[in-house]
């Protein structure tokens, strides 16, 4: 490549550089002017929590209908069991089997969405 080759070049770039410069200049400003500040009203825990308590409710009211439903059914199959002791043992072990399982989800729930909250402050080592 020649030395006057080169000078076309650089030439031919130096006299777009102000457009380049004008044009970038104005996606920045744009950017800033388009671009809508953000406030936060709560902090990240805030919200959190307040996810988490909506989240619980949600469940419970899901496992609760669930729950009473699967005790209706269990009901009904021991009252249509035909007199036959097993299937009534049967349908009572599956109604006790549904009663635990619904405690011990809203429980864990319930101890994640109101009770480990009130512990989060004292898991610290200053005195």
């Amino acid at each position: 490549m020649t030395l006057q080759r080169i000078k076309k070049i650089v030439y031919r770039h130096c006299c777009k550089m102000p457009q380049y410069y004008v044009l970038i200049m104005s996606v920045v400003l744009l950017a800033f002017v388009c671009t809508p500040p953000a406030f936060a009203v709560d902090d990240i825990w805030t919200v959190g929590r307040s996810i988490i308590t909506d989240v619980y409710q949600k469940i419970v009211g899901i496992s609760t209908l669930l729950a009473g439903l699967m005790s209706a059914v269990a009901v009904l199959g021991c009252k249509f069991s035909g007199g036959c002791q097993q299937r009534v043992d049967q349908a009572w072990d599956w109604l006790k089997r549904i009663w635990i399982a619904w405690a011990v989800i809203n429980g864990i729930g319930a101890f994640i969405a109101y009770v480990a909250p009130l512990f989060s402050g004292l898991a610290t080592l200053e005195p």
